[in-house]
């Protein structure tokens, strides 16, 4: 085939050149003339091998490709590796036409060989980081290419084969061997390595991460100190996207999340509950001990009926084995509204149906202030979903508001308007009767 091709390009030469005898023409425009003309054969046949692959490659290849019932070889095309590999063949075919066709001249074919070896070299590049990203779409559809991106590694490669491609073509285009670039390279390293500070960091950051497990694509991390608060989007060599809870994207660099403490709320996920953390403040000034009718009142609660039996007996009989002078009030052992309701709550959240059961549930005094004593809910829900988990909080406090009234508590509130005025007008009631 190739002879081919030479013989028809060295009978169309002299057919040429013998009509050109005649006309006195100067050797240099002969050798013009015969140098297009084998530039053209190489053009034609390389634009008819184009074709000929392309047709091949993009209509059968992605036709056949369409119909297997794989799904891998699709990101073939998804990638564009069919395309780039069309351009390759055509690349390889003017590199070996120029080096037959060219050879007897020197300065054209060596430009023409030139061009073409970086055309094949580009293309090649081009062709295996498609296929690197192919192999990494085929590995995000296993179920653990979340936990172990491969993201920052697959990056990594690209870099070492660009820096490969770019050492190959400058060898060949000065005519310097690989060995003296390299050294030239080795006394360049800290520029290099300066050139290079974010992507060996985070290199080295995304190997920890994935190792040590500490962040993965879906995660939901805050770190307050670059304002980031979401889930995580993307893992790359240098940088991590977060796309926040208002929907903007917050990108952080990679050794960030190795050097900067950030929290991770995937346990919480993991876990199946999240925590309900809230506290309300009951003026302390409505606490008092039950007394009998009130204790019959809290024994109509559902919540609280055998508690109350089981807690008046326990009580009385203390009592008794103390010899203890009920008549006074801070005597022996009682019951406050204040317990009462405490135990309401721990009852009400044991038997909530969107609560965990699994988990800490408590329900506790905090440190008294100058706003009241802090009555804190400390449990969790049984969804880790933010909208169900807001329902479930809600929920609870609402019911906590609505109930408090029925135990004779109250709760603190600093005065507001509508206070100042009812004040107000009690004021001015009673100095109109004293008047």
């Amino acid at each position: 085939m190739l002879d081919s091709v030479v013989s028809l390009s060295d009978f169309l030469s002299e057919c040429i050149s013998g009509l050109f005898e005649s006309s006195d023409l100067p050797p240099l425009v002969l050798e013009l003339i015969d140098f297009s003309i084998r530039l053209s054969i190489i053009i034609v046949i390389s634009l008819l091998v184009f074709w000929i692959t392309r047709r091949l490659l993009l209509h059968y290849g992605i036709k056949l490709i369409s119909k297997t019932k794989n799904i891998y070889d699709d990101y073939l095309v998804d990638r564009r590796v069919l395309h780039r590999i069309s351009h390759l063949i055509p690349a390889l075919v003017i590199f070996h036409l120029a080096t037959l066709l060219l050879d007897i001249y020197p300065i054209g074919g060596r430009i023409i060989h030139s061009i073409a070896v970086i055309y094949v070299v580009g293309v090649a590049y081009f062709t295996v980081s498609g296929l690197l990203n192919v192999l990494e779409d085929i590995y995000n559809t296993r179920p653990y290419s979340t936990s172990r991106p491969i993201k920052s590694y697959v990056q990594l490669l690209k870099i070492i084969l660009f820096c490969i491609t770019a050492i190959l073509l400058i060898a060949y285009l000065f005519n310097v061997k690989v060995t003296g670039i390299f050294t030239g390279l080795g006394a360049m390293a800290a520029v290099l390595m300066l050139i290079f500070k974010d992507s060996i960091l985070g290199f080295v950051a995304s190997i920890q991460l994935s190792v040590n497990k500490m962040v993965r694509v879906g995660d939901w991390i805050s770190m307050p100190g670059y304002n980031a608060d979401g889930d995580v989007l993307e893992i790359t060599l240098n940088t991590v996207k977060v796309q926040n809870w208002d929907k903007t994207i917050t990108t952080i660099p990679t050794y960030a999340l190795v050097s900067s403490p950030f929290m991770n709320w995937r346990g919480m996920h993991e876990s199946g509950g999240r925590r309900i953390k809230r506290s309300i403040n009951i003026d302390m000034r409505s606490v008092r001990f039950c007394t009998p009718e009130m204790l019959e009142k809290y024994k109509l609660i559902h919540h609280l009926k055998d508690y109350i039996v089981e807690r008046e007996a326990e009580i009385e009989r203390f009592n008794k084995e103390h010899n203890i002078d009920s008549s006074v009030k801070v005597n022996g052992r009682r019951m406050t509204n204040l317990g009462v309701f405490r135990k309401y709550m721990e009852n009400y959240c044991r038997r909530h149906p969107l609560l965990n059961q699994d988990m800490t549930m408590l329900i506790r005094h905090l440190q008294p202030t100058e706003k009241g004593l802090p009555i804190e809910v400390y449990t969790f829900s049984a969804s880790t979903k933010w909208a169900d988990y807001e329902g479930v909080q809600a929920d609870i406090f609402d019911h906590i508001l609505a109930v408090i009234p029925e135990f004779d508590l109250k709760v603190f509130q600093e005065p507001s308007g509508a206070d100042l005025q009812d004040a107000i007008s009690g004021l001015g009631s009673i100095l109109i009767k004293e008047n």
